[in-house]
Protein backbone atom coordinates (compact mmCIF):
# COMPACT_ATOMS: atom_id res chain seq x y z
CA UNK A 1 0.00 0.00 0.00
CA UNK A 2 1.17 3.50 -0.83
CA UNK A 3 2.32 5.67 2.07
CA UNK A 4 -0.88 7.04 3.54
CA UNK A 5 -1.16 10.61 4.73
CA UNK A 6 -3.40 10.86 7.78
CA UNK A 7 -5.04 14.06 8.95
CA UNK A 8 -4.65 14.68 12.68
CA UNK A 9 -7.90 14.10 14.58
CA UNK A 10 -7.76 17.58 16.09
CA UNK A 11 -6.17 20.39 14.11
CA UNK A 12 -5.21 23.37 16.25
CA UNK A 13 -2.71 25.15 14.01
CA UNK A 14 -1.80 25.35 10.32
CA UNK A 15 1.49 25.96 8.58
CA UNK A 16 1.29 28.62 5.84
CA UNK A 17 0.96 26.05 3.03
CA UNK A 18 -1.63 23.92 4.85
CA UNK A 19 -5.32 24.07 3.95
CA UNK A 20 -8.06 22.93 6.37
CA UNK A 21 -10.70 21.07 4.31
CA UNK A 22 -14.14 21.03 5.91
CA UNK A 23 -17.76 20.17 5.21
CA UNK A 24 -20.02 23.15 4.67
CA UNK A 25 -23.53 24.01 3.66
CA UNK A 26 -24.28 25.60 0.30
CA UNK A 27 -25.02 28.98 1.90
CA UNK A 28 -21.70 29.10 3.71
CA UNK A 29 -23.19 29.44 7.17
CA UNK A 30 -20.19 28.22 9.16
CA UNK A 31 -21.92 28.01 12.52
CA UNK A 32 -20.98 24.55 13.80
CA UNK A 33 -18.52 21.69 13.72
CA UNK A 34 -15.43 21.89 11.53
CA UNK A 35 -17.02 24.74 9.55
CA UNK A 36 -17.02 26.89 12.66
CA UNK A 37 -13.40 25.94 13.35
CA UNK A 38 -12.51 26.89 9.76
CA UNK A 39 -13.45 30.50 10.49
CA UNK A 40 -10.23 30.93 12.48
CA UNK A 41 -8.26 30.24 9.27
CA UNK A 42 -10.23 32.37 6.85
CA UNK A 43 -13.50 30.60 6.00
CA UNK A 44 -15.82 33.30 4.69
CA UNK A 45 -19.39 33.60 5.86
CA UNK A 46 -21.62 33.14 2.82
CA UNK A 47 -19.13 31.09 0.75
CA UNK A 48 -20.12 27.43 0.77
CA UNK A 49 -17.50 26.00 -1.59
CA UNK A 50 -13.88 26.42 -2.49
CA UNK A 51 -10.72 28.04 -1.23
CA UNK A 52 -11.13 30.64 1.52
CA UNK A 53 -7.99 31.79 3.30
CA UNK A 54 -6.28 28.62 4.54
CA UNK A 55 -9.48 26.60 4.22
CA UNK A 56 -11.40 24.78 1.50
CA UNK A 57 -15.15 24.18 1.83
CA UNK A 58 -16.92 21.11 0.42
CA UNK A 59 -20.72 21.34 0.64
CA UNK A 60 -22.15 18.30 2.43
CA UNK A 61 -25.24 19.61 4.21
CA UNK A 62 -27.78 18.71 1.54
CA UNK A 63 -29.06 15.86 -0.57
CA UNK A 64 -27.35 12.58 -1.21
CA UNK A 65 -23.82 11.25 -1.46
CA UNK A 66 -24.20 11.28 -5.25
CA UNK A 67 -25.00 15.00 -5.09
CA UNK A 68 -21.90 15.64 -2.95
CA UNK A 69 -19.59 13.77 -5.34
CA UNK A 70 -19.14 16.61 -7.90
CA UNK A 71 -17.98 18.93 -5.10
CA UNK A 72 -15.41 16.37 -3.92
CA UNK A 73 -14.29 15.84 -7.52
CA UNK A 74 -13.77 19.61 -7.91
CA UNK A 75 -11.76 19.67 -4.69
CA UNK A 76 -9.51 16.83 -5.88
CA UNK A 77 -8.98 18.57 -9.23
CA UNK A 78 -8.10 21.80 -7.38
CA UNK A 79 -5.61 19.97 -5.15
CA UNK A 80 -4.05 18.32 -8.21
CA UNK A 81 -3.47 21.79 -9.72
CA UNK A 82 -2.03 23.20 -6.47
CA UNK A 83 0.76 20.86 -5.42
CA UNK A 84 2.33 23.71 -3.43
CA UNK A 85 -0.53 23.39 -0.93
CA UNK A 86 -1.06 20.58 1.59
CA UNK A 87 -4.73 19.75 2.15
CA UNK A 88 -5.81 18.40 5.55
CA UNK A 89 -9.20 16.81 4.95
CA UNK A 90 -11.45 16.50 7.99
CA UNK A 91 -14.18 13.80 8.08
CA UNK A 92 -16.36 15.96 5.82
CA UNK A 93 -20.02 15.00 5.89
CA UNK A 94 -19.61 12.68 8.88
CA UNK A 95 -20.59 15.07 11.64
CA UNK A 96 -23.55 17.42 11.52
CA UNK A 97 -24.39 16.35 7.93
CA UNK A 98 -25.07 12.82 9.22
CA UNK A 99 -23.31 10.64 6.66
CA UNK A 100 -21.04 7.77 7.66
CA UNK A 101 -17.41 7.28 6.63
CA UNK A 102 -18.55 4.18 4.70
CA UNK A 103 -20.68 6.49 2.54
CA UNK A 104 -18.27 9.43 2.16
CA UNK A 105 -14.78 7.86 2.05
CA UNK A 106 -15.18 6.32 -1.43
CA UNK A 107 -15.70 9.81 -2.84
CA UNK A 108 -12.04 10.49 -2.00
CA UNK A 109 -10.55 7.49 -3.84
CA UNK A 110 -9.18 9.93 -6.43
CA UNK A 111 -7.07 11.53 -3.70
CA UNK A 112 -5.13 8.37 -2.83
CA UNK A 113 -2.27 9.10 -5.24
CA UNK A 114 -2.02 12.82 -4.49
CA UNK A 115 0.84 13.45 -2.08
CA UNK A 116 -0.59 16.82 -1.04
CA UNK A 117 -3.86 15.43 0.37
CA UNK A 118 -4.12 13.97 3.87
CA UNK A 119 -7.29 12.06 4.73
CA UNK A 120 -8.79 11.03 8.06
CA UNK A 121 -7.71 7.57 9.23
CA UNK A 122 -11.33 6.37 9.01
CA UNK A 123 -11.45 7.38 5.33
CA UNK A 124 -8.26 5.45 4.59
CA UNK A 125 -9.66 2.40 6.37
CA UNK A 126 -12.77 2.50 4.20
CA UNK A 127 -10.89 3.18 0.95
CA UNK A 128 -8.09 0.63 1.34
CA UNK A 129 -9.93 -2.00 3.37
Amino acid sequence: MKNIRITEEVITALDPEEIFVFGSNLNGFHAGGAAHTACRWGAKWGQGEGLQGNTYAIPTMFGTVEEIKPYVDRFIAFAREHSEMKFLVTPVGCGIAGFSPVEIAPLFEGAVDLDNICLPRVFWENITG
